[in-house]
């Protein structure tokens, strides 16, 4: 299995060092966050600190941004990296579109696919020197001049991963996309009755290999050196199950389980202001059910337990005096555990 982590965002002068220690520490990849920071400049800092880990968006809100503004940022990515970079999108949700961003809120799938194709036309007009000629509903691109085209890269495609919430975006990552970012709040359960079917569905449409295709997460890791730092990564699960679980949105994972009550107890907190006390109605079978659960020594089985055979990627996190070799123990144990995804596409075609 792979096994991501992230770097700092803030302090510019940090990202160096931390992601050189992730690629010592046998991390396979390097995610930025768009959360109160810029998320792609920290990966420049850190493509120019390391050599093999992948660097990745994870993700990026892609409707405030024009295609052509990411696909130049993606480009230098990828170029000043040596092909090392994937690119994470996400809608986020219409409040935050309308109200943060201020851009016009629509039906986001048929949107972000024709994102994603937009991308991948800009791209192969750099590449290839095609023209460019990209007309939709949303997006339209039909200008390239010589002075504002990068020279050809000579590298594989950049690969798009995009987040999923609901069946139509997980079809749609199947069907346009080189793979998913499911969301936290998954269970096993949802992952083999609602996100793997729905993924699979989109690949076989468009006649693609489920090996080429990467899917990352469907739920939390909850781990630390000791049972107590355990407990405490499972109450901060608790505490995330409880705030997702609140909304209608994600009500459906906790619906499937027959936990019907939960999700309407959630709700109503939600409407009355009681934040801080839904933790409380999370049961440990509720945190297992979403997380995987050990401390450093048992966190391999129980991540295969959790996510094997499913997932093909997960995130890890440490905290910062956790020793070197222990980091490098633990990641080698989780990559250990069998996943099918190969490798990208690196053909044009």
């Amino acid at each position: 299995m792979r096994v991501e982590t992230s770097i700092p965002h803030a302090d510019w002068r940090a990202i160096a060092g931390a992601a050189r220690a992730a690629e010592d520490a046998g991390f396979d990849a390097i995610m930025s966050s768009e959360i109160a920071n810029d998320l792609f400049i920290p990966l420049a800092f850190a493509a120019l600190a390391t050599e093999r880990i992948e660097l990745g968006t994870a993700i990026a809100v892609a409707f405030p941004r024009s295609p052509m503004v990411t696909a130049n940022l993606s480009w230098d990515l990828q170029v000043n990296s040596g092909g090392r970079f994937v690119l994470g999108l996400g809608t986020q949700v219409k409040g935050h579109n309308e109200r943060r961003f201020s851009v016009p809120w629509g039906p986001p799938v048929p949107r972000l696919r024709e994102y994603v194709e937009s991308l991948r036309a800009i791209w192969r007009c750099w590449e290839r020197r095609e023209p460019l000629r990209f007309e939709g509903a949303h997006y339209r691109f039909t200008l390239m001049t010589p002075e504002f085209s990068p020279p050809p890269s000579g590298m594989p495609p950049i690969p798009i991963m995009i987040a999923a919430v609901g069946p139509d975006m997980m079809k749609l990552a199947g069907r346009v996309c080189d793979g998913v970012r499911l969301h936290g709040f998954c269970t096993r359960r949802y992952l083999e009755e609602v996100a793997i079917p729905n993924v699979e569905e989109g690949l076989a449409k468009a006649g693609r290999s489920r090996e080429s295709f990467q899917i990352w997460g469907g739920g939390f890791v909850a781990t630390g050196a000791d049972e107590d730092a355990v407990r405490k990564m499972m109450d901060w699960v608790r505490y995330r199950i409880g705030f997702y679980g609140s909304t209608r949105t994600y009500s459906a994972v906790l619906r499937l389980h027959g936990w019907d009550d939960l999700a309407d107890t959630l709700h109503r907190m939600s409407k009355e202001g009681r934040w801080h006390e839904m933790a409380r109605q999370v049961s440990d079978e509720v945190v297992h059910a979403f997380a995987a659960v050990g401390t450093y020594r048992e966190i391999g089985a129980a991540v295969e337990k959790r996510f094997g055979g499913l997932s093909d990627a997960i995130a890890l996190g440490f905290p910062d005096e956790a020793p070197p070799g222990l980091v490098r123990e633990v990641v080698q144990d989780v990559r250990r555990v069998p996943q099918r995804f190969e490798r990208f596409p690196a053909s044009w075609n």
